[in-house]
């Protein structure tokens, strides 16, 4: 069996990120639905994200030693399982444990991202890596469009009934495209993990793996904030709020192409440096309109934008440079990074669901977006400035 197609490994890291976010614009209705407050429904995406973290701890020496591909398709198998557990659940409370299972999915977008480092080398990888999270960038970018439309029409299940039917589709085609990538390293699992100490101890994993998840904190912020702000400060319906939505998106999607085409030639540090100062000054623009009291539905969907391009220019570097600190800890270095990205992004999205209260402006959720931004811009920095001091 050949390697796997470059539109397979996309398929699987899209899958991933459908899971995420189609059913967003459906969580003010599920609260109804369930009788629940919002708060508690809006823990359905700090809790997978949080799950989603611990499982790419473990699925990176997981498939170092087994291979990429049985631990894939072991990972869409439970997923689909607990999808349908979401679909019949009765209470929030058991809808929230399946949304958790749901997260073993984490494993399709960890080990894509190995699978190019496996055949790819490091500024090729970026490349590579930029035209992946490109198309992945087109999911998150109309999914909340399509699970707002479904859920005025049929309910908010059938966004639910979509990621099983597009896991069933997606299963198939790895089962027959995706052959192994990785060489099996025929350690056991504990002396996989007796090697995490060496990523640990790099500040340059740390330096990558913070830029990156410090960027995208500001998307997961977002992620956990403005589903509430959408609807309860500008009066948008399920529909018009999965469009509005979407924006990061399309600035992602143009932030990955930026990665892809233009990584060999400038180098891994320079773009995430970039997609820093960009991610910043889209939330400071945003920021200083709420503060000024001229923010509207327009200018707040629309200056994030901005945040997606930076970060779609940041994300795909910064997790090439973290995988590539150690090559032969490639998935390992990939589990561990996208944990402390979504660890994080756990974090901050819980954060946003809880400072945003009934008659709250945009200010709270800018300012936490902000000081992630900010954060972002100091790790790549430091990695630079050490890099320069070495030379």
């Amino acid at each position: 069996m050949s390697k796997p197609h470059i539109a397979t490994l996309i398929l699987l890291a899209g899958l991933s990120a459908l899971a995420m976010n189609v059913f967003l614009p459906a969580l003010p209705g599920m609260a109804e639905h369930f009788q629940a407050d919002y708060r508690l429904m809006q823990l359905s995406v700090a809790l997978y994200l949080g799950v989603n973290a611990a499982v790419q701890i473990v699925v990176g020496p997981i498939s170092d030693k087994m291979g990429r591909r049985p631990v894939i398709l072991a990972s869409i198998l439970l997923f689909i399982l607990a999808t349908l557990g979401c679909i019949f659940a009765p209470t929030a409370e058991i809808f929230l444990v399946f949304r958790m299972a749901q997260a073993a999915i984490a494993a399709t977008m960890v080990l894509s991202r190995a699978a190019v480092r496996d055949i790819y080398d490091t500024d090729r990888a970026a490349s590579m890596l930029g035209y992946v999270t490109m198309g992945v960038a087109v999911v998150p970018m109309i999914s909340p469009a399509i699970g707002g439309v479904l859920d005025q029409l049929f309910g908010w299940q059938s966004n639910f009934w979509l990621l099983a039917l597009c896991a069933a589709l997606v299963y198939m085609l790895t089962y027959f495209d995706f052959g192994e990538t990785a060489v099996k390293s025929g350690k056991t699992l504990a002396a996989q993990f007796a090697e995490y100490p060496e990523l640990i101890f790099s500040p340059r994993f740390w330096g990558y793996s913070l830029a990156s998840g410090l960027a995208s904190g500001s998307f997961f912020a977002y992620l956990g904030g403005a589903p509430f702000l959408g609807a309860n400060l500008y009066g948008l319906s399920p529909a018009m709020l999965g469009l509005f939505f979407s924006t990061p998106a399309v600035g992602y999607f143009f932030g990955n192409f930026i990665s892809g085409r233009f990584s060999m030639r400038f180098g891994i540090n320079r773009m995430v440096l970039w997609g820093c100062i960009v991610n910043g000054c889209g939330v400071a623009l945003s920021l200083s309109l709420a503060l000024a009291g001229l923010d509207s539905v327009y200018s707040f969907f629309g200056l994030m934008c901005i945040v997606g391009l930076g970060n779609g220019m940041a994300i795909p570097n910064a997790t090439a440079g973290a995988i590539s600190v150690r090559p032969h800890l490639a998935g390992s270095a990939s589990g561990l990074s996208g944990a402390i990205m979504l660890g994080g992004g756990a974090g901050l999205s819980g954060m946003a669901g809880w400072v945003l209260v009934p008659g709250t402006t945009a200010v709270p959720l800018l300012l936490i977006m902000f000081c992630t931004a900010i954060l972002g811009l100091l790790s790549i920095a430091m990695v630079i400035k050490r890099e320069q001091s070495l030379h």
